[in-house]
């Protein structure tokens, strides 16, 4: 039976409903499925209303993440594990599949550390350390709660924060990139299939023109040095779930008809026999 990861990114001008509709469809058909999903622009919103918007950081090498203090951390659970989490899982029951929406930190399902100094670069360019950032990543997943799910029937619908372990035993959320985590998943479970799918069609050649999209990642190189922003973790997600043996990934689109079978027809950036 065929196993695939799909992860729907939480950026702006995504429409949730007809992915979600075609996801409840895979499902129905007897594919074994689990949906990782982001909220990245309802908490800016969100933030931005309760007074403390956000702020971001971008490492030397380039990657951009969300500064993730104790106050944040807060805002961000409550919105990717509460109203994102619990309107994915409405949707997909009035659809006919039978969701459980969890985090990362439910069951311990992902677990990791975190970052004790993070390098980060101010508008200026000078480098500085932050070491009270609530951020990390995934660097193991229990796979077996989550095929205890998937062979009771039940469909596991995921989002962050993972859950890290202090030096002093202390257990705490932390916020993980949802790409990352969505390849470390694909990897546990053996996945055949992983589609990172968000705003944007693929790894573009040109950022500013959609037309430049690469459509076969065969040449790691060029992927690489094309990926900007948000895009270096997609890649990197990609190449971690290769290495892990999961058979293909494709970054897509979200968005448009049948966004799902168009992934998995090659509509993206494919990422399948390349050494990671």
């Amino acid at each position: 039976m065929t196993t695939i990861v799909i992860k729907i990114g939480g950026g702006e001008g995504i429409e949730l409903a007809p992915i979600l509709d075609e996801f409840a469809a895979l499902v129905r058909s007897g594919v074994r499925a689990v949906l990782v999903h982001g909220g990245s622009h309802e908490t800016n919103v969100i933030s931005e209303r309760l007074g403390c918007p956000p702020t971001f950081i971008k490492s030397p090498s380039g990657h951009e993440s969300r500064r993730t203090d104790r106050q944040t951390l807060e805002i961000f659970e409550m919105v990717y594990c509460g109203k994102v989490n619990k309107s994915i899982v409405e949707h997909l029951q009035s659809a006919g599949v039978n969701a459980v929406g969890l985090s990362g930190i439910d069951g311990g399902i992902w677990a990791g550390s975190r970052k004790g100094a993070i390098r980060a670069v101010d508008e200026e360019g000078r480098t500085t350390i932050i070491r009270d950032d609530l951020s990390g990543r995934v660097e193991s997943v229990d796979a077996s709660l989550l095929e205890l799910l998937l062979d009771s029937g039940r469909v596991p619908v995921l989002t962050p924060p993972a859950l890290a372990t202090e030096p002093d035993g202390t257990r705490v959320a932390i916020n993980v990139d949802a790409d990352r985590a969505a390849a470390a998943t694909a990897a546990a479970l053996g996945a055949d299939e992983l589609l990172l799918l968000s705003n944007v069609p693929g790894v573009l050649a040109d950022p500013s023109d959609p037309a430049s999209l690469i459509t076969n990642a065969s040449d790691l190189d060029a992927v690489r040095k094309a990926a900007g922003g948000r895009m270096k973790n997609k890649v990197l997600a990609a190449e971690e779930a290769l290495v892990g043996g999961v058979g293909r990934v494709v970054i897509g689109s979200a968005n448009g008809d049948q966004a799902i079978s168009a992934a998995r027809n090659g509509a993206g950036t494919v990422f399948e026999g390349v050494s990671a």
